[in-house]
């Protein structure tokens, strides 16, 4: 994976937020980042485009 210069603000976010949102084009790694970062601490990840998560 492509070490993203978001991920340390990404984090930061999620220390003092409820919820974070990833938005962007198609194809730049949302989804890759998003499901890296949820591997090492307590995250629920959903797909805003999947019936089942909305």
């Amino acid at each position: 994976m492509i070490d993203r210069r978001i991920s340390t603000e990404l984090n930061e976010l999620l220390d003092t937020n409820p919820a974070v949102a990833l938005i962007g084009p198609r194809q730049v790694g949302k989804t890759t980042l998003a499901l890296s970062i949820a591997d090492h601490r307590p995250s629920i990840y959903l797909d805003l485009e999947s019936d089942a998560d909305r």
